[in-house]
């Protein structure tokens, strides 16, 4: 009898056991700020800069050779982070400044919200860059002095604990929960949120899962490397005059993989989706065989390396070479947790939790559309890229074979042309590009196909 109840005990232990290891995973996504696609050593193999962290992240999960931000500039790519949306709709193009009022509602779901009414707990570290509604908006010094409030900002958008600064900008100002509390060295900035992050993870009493979104600064200016780390990436000689920019990439992925560790010693690795990925193209550095930068309508200002790691789940070194956005995070964080997202939610963000896990070979997502920071647009579906200029012309790449943007296919294939735009009169006429209910616009486009 003794060692039947034994046996059921341990079943019982196994059976919880697996059931933790399936049920919802924890979720943290780390956000670097202007690395480009091709300068993760994970991606091009004879990249000078080093990314040991993000290398590992991608040879223990899935690397995406195909993703992309919403948006070739900051602040819009994060709207589209945190809400599914594309920011054309709300004519988001260019970035906000330290007092730019916030430019998502609190009457808007975000990723955040959508998980903590799942139960999870929510965080936010680093950058903002959405905006802020300061109580005493008619004193704006250079820095918002200590004990300044504002609203608008995460706490009011679904995250339980927030510390950061607004943008690159205004490094030195601390910011926490809904006011100023500190103001630093830049060289400090970066140390700090990275020990606030792991100070909330070892918080985690494992009653609940959590959700932690990391914006880092690393590699967007100010270039601060830590003295840690001056010296230490072997990368001085390949970044022209800026002699610390190699170094800067090694403290980003450094703070990486202090959010590894730290997932391994709590024992919740398993448990962790853990995705890392960059918020637009390098600023003023361009990589063969990408065509241009950060701010562009081509490929260098908007495809971004992404990796994801989640083990049992994501085959190790398993490849996804299908276009995702990083709007797709809303989606994705839905059906990992069996939530339904409202019809005015997500509405341009695609699952691609399926791909995760395996269990597709085919497309996420019909088409994505990407943004510059002049405010072209372009529209892509399967390898062909259909880009609006907002000066009117239009250029139609066959990204299959012509990756670098070099020779327009329009007067070769004028009928591809014409579905591709049609495809963006839609998505513009329906207010949204995922199944459901038209949406109303915002935003009034400068361009139109009618």
């Amino acid at each position: 009898m003794f060692r039947y109840r034994l046996f059921l005990v341990v079943v019982f232990a196994i059976t919880c056991a697996a059931a933790t290891v399936a049920g919802p995973p924890n979720i943290v996504f780390v956000l670097f700020d202007d690395l480009g696609w091709s300068q993760p050593g994970c991606f091009p193999p004879d990249s000078k800069l080093r990314t040991p962290h993000l290398d590992k992240l991608a040879n223990e999960g899935m690397r995406f050779t195909d993703a992309h931000s919403a948006s070739a500039v900051c602040t819009p790519t994060r709207y589209g982070v945190l809400t599914g949306r594309y920011p054309w709709r709300i004519g988001q193009f260019g970035v906000l400044t330290t007092y730019s009022p916030p430019i998502i509602p609190a009457s808007r779901p975000t990723v955040a919200s959508l998980l903590k009414q799942q139960g999870y707990a929510t965080a936010c570290v680093g950058k903002w860059h959405l905006g802020l509604n300061w109580v005493d908006a008619n004193k704006q010094p250079s820095e918002p002095p200590m004990g300044s409030q504002f609203t608008g900002g995460p706490i009011d958008l679904g995250f339980d604990y927030f510390c950061g600064f607004t943008h690159a900008r205004n490094i030195q100002t601390i910011l926490e929960q809904n006011r100023v509390v500190a103001h630093v060295k830049a060289v400090e900035n970066q140390p700090l949120m990275i020990d606030k992050a792991l100070t909330w993870l070892k918080s985690r009493d494992g009653s609940q899962p959590f959700f932690l979104y990391f914006p880092m600064c690393p590699p967007h200016t100010p270039v601060v490397p830590s003295d840690e780390y001056v010296g230490k990436s072997g990368a001085k000689d390949v970044v022209g005059k800026d002699t610390k920019y190699g170094d800067w990439v090694f403290q980003g992925d450094a703070m990486l993989g202090q959010i590894m560790q730290t997932l391994d010693e709590l024992g919740v690795a398993d448990r962790t989706l853990l995705i890392a990925a960059s918020d637009n193209g390098a600023e003023g550095r361009s990589y063969a065989p990408l065509r241009a930068s950060k701010r562009s309508i081509y490929e260098g200002g908007h495809r971004v390396p992404l990796v994801a790691r989640w083990p049992g789940q994501v085959e190790a070194g398993s490849e996804w070479n299908h276009t995702v956005c990083l709007n797709d995070l809303m989606a994705t964080a839905a059906e990992l947790t069996a939530a339904t997202l409202p019809e005015d939610a997500g509405e341009d963000s695609f699952s691609f939790a399926r791909a995760l896990r395996g269990e597709t070979t085919e497309p996420t997502r019909p088409s994505t559309i990407h943004q510059s920071m002049a405010g072209d647009l372009a529209v892509r579906r399967g390898n062909w890229k259909l880009v609006l200029h907002k000066n009117g012309k239009r250029e139609l790449f066959d990204l299959a074979n012509d990756l670098s943007e070099q020779s327009s296919r329009l007067a070769d294939e004028p009928q591809v042309a014409d579905e591709l735009a049609a495809m963006m009169q839609q998505a513009i006429d329906r207010g949204r590009t995922t199944p459901g209910a038209g949406q109303p616009a915002e935003h009034q486009l400068w361009w139109s196909v009618k």
